[in-house]
């Protein structure tokens, strides 16, 4: 097969979805460690269309759980939260880009201050999910095998 060519992305893609969700989890945690100085207990990465979705959990320090206690102090944790992040944003939109190949046009991001999650949404020029799936579809037939042993669908002999 050829490379693929989605909404402006270009090339073969050589690992698999699972692989680059991989490593962009292992990106954020070393950015987390690296930059922010903690690690959160769990982080998940997962490509949608052109998007890249990141969950961090547990991520406040214990001072910033003490903090957040009140609501004021909540307002705090969040605006630093944000100008850390605002600061970040262009590295963190070229390591994205990097890993995945296509342009990071933008970065959300939004913390619970009482459960400590986070969640990442990085935007991206093309739709790398569907590139991906371009470069590394299905076999037909365990598809095809698959969905006929769901459905109770038996082949007619002759």
């Amino acid at each position: 097969m050829g490379p693929a060519v989605v909404d402006g992305f270009s090339g073969k893609m050589t690992r698999t979805k699972g692989q680059i969700e991989a490593e962009i989890r292992d990106a954020i945690l070393k950015f987390e460690r690296d930059f922010m100085g903690c690690s959160p207990s769990d982080v998940r990465a997962f490509i949608l269309r052109d998007m890249i979705v990141v969950r961090l959990r547990d991520e406040l320090t214990p001072a910033e759980h003490q903090l957040a206690k009140n609501p004021d102090g909540a307002v705090i944790v969040k605006r630093m939260r944000e100008n850390l992040m605002d600061q970040a944003r262009e590295m963190l939109g070229k390591t994205i880009g990097d890993i995945t190949g296509t342009e990071v046009l933008g970065l959300f991001t939004d913390i619970e201050t009482t459960s400590g999650d986070r969640v990442l949404v990085f935007t991206l020029r093309s739709d790398l999910e569907m590139a991906l799936n371009l470069s590394h579809p299905p076999e037909r037939s365990t598809v095809s095998a698959e969905r006929r042993r769901r459905e109770g669908v038996t082949r007619k002999a002759g």
